[in-house]
This record gives structure tokens, C-alpha cells and sequence, in this order.
């Protein structure tokens, strides 16, 4: 039977999951993940896990952050005051903003803590700097 290898687009259906086993992300209910391997279009670890996979073959894969979505950098967190929000913005904890670099790039922040003068904002990637696990099904070599 054949097996995955760089270059091969696959379907796949995952299941992440936390060290305390609580669900970040699932495919259950919808159609597989199809990609193909080697090109950077999923998390590392992810391709690397379906390497070598046979279709309807299963396996759990505890992947680290520099195979996933990165370390969390301090450096990627900002304060900034209050007075430089558009007025038709009212930040709050929680809220998901899209702030536009000096170069015209966009950057997805997370408001994470709203003080009385200054605003936290986070780029990290909400699942930088965990360690993640995924169960995942090899469902066709496309």
C-alpha cells in the first residue's frame, strides 16, 4: 500500500487537542483538510506526522511549538494609549483588531488587557508556545 511523501496532496481529518486533552481544533463534521505535502501551507509538524502515513491510518503526534505556530514572543506584545484608537473603536479584552504596519502589512492583535490610559494588544498567534497533540486520519492520497 502506498504511503505519503513530500509532494503528494492528501485528505486528512485531525482532531487537536491541549495537554489536558480539551479540543482547540477539529475537522469532525466537515470535509478533510486536503493539502500537499512539502509546501507550507499547514503547521510543520503536521506534514511530517502524515509522512510515511498509509489511507485509514491513524495516529496521535504531540508536535512542539517551533513545529507549530512558534515560541511566544514578548517582543510581540505592545502597549499603546488609549487616544491613538479611532473613536469608532472601543477596545475591549478579548476583542480581535487588524492593525496596518508603517509598510502597509497587516497584523492580527488581540486585545488582551484595557487599562484606563493604555491598551495591550498581543500578535502572537493565540496557540504560540504550546505543545500541541493531534490525532490525525489519513484518509486519501489524492
Amino acid at each position: 500500500m502506498t504511503q505519503a511523501q513530500s509532494g503528494d496532496t492528501v485528505r486528512i481529518h485531525y482532531k487537536g487537542k491541549f495537554d489536558d486533552d480539551s479540543v482547540f481544533d477539529s475537522s469532525e463534521g466537515r470535509d478533510p483538510l486536503e493539502f500537499e505535502i512539502g509546501t507550507g501551507n499547514i503547521i510543520p509538524g503536521v506534514e511530517e506526522a502524515v509522512i510515511g502515513m498509509k489511507p485509514e491510518e491513524t495516529k496521535e503526534t504531540t508536535i512542539p511549538p517551533e513545529k507549530a505556530y512558534g515560541q511566544y514572543r514578548d517582543d510581540m506584545v505592545i502597549e499603546v494609549e488609549k487616544s491613538q484608537f479611532p473613536e469608532h473603536i472601543d477596545p475591549q479584552a478579548g476583542q480581535e483588531l487588524e492593525l496596518q504596519q508603517e509598510d502597509g502589512q497587516k497584523v492580527k492583535v488581540m486585545v488582551t488587557n484595557v487599562g484606563e490610559e493604555q491598551v495591550t494588544l498581543d500578535a502572537n498567534h493565540p496557540l504560540a508556545g504550546k505543545d500541541l497533540t493531534f490525532e490525525i486520519t489519513l484518509e486519501e492520497i489524492v
